[in-house]
């Protein structure tokens, strides 16, 4: 039977539940199926801290997976530091569950050893937010796949984006707040830089700490005294989505009036949305953590119950900004986007 013949008359709604229909009753031989995830456990770390706004949509994403796919789910917090990234996996590891998720913060060579293990003991693993290329590529046949976006180009596609719409000229100064030291994760940032500073911005860049990566209130103190020290920074670039959803806090406490500066960061939360909505911040790139979430476990699950092969899932490729916000801000409210 032609399945688009079927699908051409139906409304859009109706053809989402045919579609995710047919993704999760692929072990359906009567007319009621099991859930395809059913007697399988996965352990996720999230990434960030308990309640961090970016973890928390990536958790929403692999709860709401594992709910529809009848699967026991484990979520570890790692507060961004990848140390704690590998003692979660150690953790999981011993715990030999169906699959687990990774942050890829820590990097192929923190990592490697540690999937060979995995995979030895028929454990699936996955990685989301932060490419592992050579663990792709020595495992993808086996099931490890990776959601997200490339770090490289996230960082240079949001700087192309924020020089086409502030229209900036050479000279003028700008601000990149990020991280340098973290091995693929640290490509956005650079990335960054490196466009700004191809366009003739004169760039300046703050790492951000341990401290502020875990807990971003301690990012009033970073940008107060910076701008005092810079009045005339005219861009501000954050590559933490925590942090940028903080922006508009730490801008009023530090005097500034919305669109006096321009700020773009990544990521959205109801506190994002709200800083988009009063211009304290113009611009964000949507990395979809919650795609991230529920793709991953999807993931696991297909690759364990039917031996696919990993799935390389870009789902960053959209900006967010007051022509938008509207439409999205609602489901930021509701740890959606």
């Amino acid at each position: 039977m032609d399945i688009y013949g079927i699908l051409s008359g139906k409304s859009k709604k109706a053809i989402l539940a045919v579609l995710f229909s047919a993704i999760f009753s692929l072990s359906a031989s009567t007319a009621v199926a099991s859930p395809s995830g059913k007697d399988m456990s996965i352990w996720f770390d999230v990434g960030g801290p308990v309640g961090g706004p970016y973890a928390t949509v990536v958790q929403n994403g692999a709860t709401q997976a594992a709910d529809d796919l009848g699967v026991d789910l484990r979520v570890m917090y790692s507060d961004w530091q990848p140390q704690k990234m590998i003692e979660n996996f150690k953790l999981a590891l011993a715990a030999k569950p169906t699959g687990i998720v990774v942050m890829g913060h820590p990097g192929d060579s923190a990592y490697e050893n540690l999937v060979n293990e995995a995979f030895s003991k028929g454990i699936q693993v996955t990685s989301v937010d932060t490419a592992l290329p050579t663990t792709m590529a020595n495992e993808q046949s086996k099931g490890f796949g990776y959601v997200g976006v490339s770090n490289a180009a996230r960082g240079i596609h949001l700087a192309k984006e924020a020089l086409r719409r502030g229209q900036f000229k050479a000279g003028d100064q700008a601000m990149v707040w990020g991280i340098k030291d973290i091995a693929e994760r640290s490509d956005s940032t650079r990335g960054l830089i490196s466009t700004l500073e191809e366009a003739g911005l004169a760039v300046d860049f703050l790492q951000i700490s341990p401290e502020t990566d875990k807990d971003p209130s301690l990012g009033t103190n970073v940008i107060t005294a910076y701008l005092a020290r810079n009045p005339n920074v005219k861009l501000i670039m954050v590559d933490h989505g925590a942090l940028t959803s903080q922006m508009g806090n730490f801008l009023r406490n530090a005097g500034i009036r919305p669109q006096e500066l321009y700020v773009a960061g990544f990521s959205l939360s109801p506190a994002t949305a709200d800083a988009i909505k009063t211009d304290y911040v113009q611009l964000v790139a949507d990395s979809q953590p919650y795609l991230m979430g529920y793709l991953s476990v999807v993931q696991v699950v297909l690759s364990k119950r039917y031996g696919f092969s990993g799935l390389d899932i870009n789902t960053g490729a959209g900006f967010v900004s007051q022509n938008n916000i509207d439409f999205i801000a609602p489901l930021a409210a509701k740890g959606i986007r």
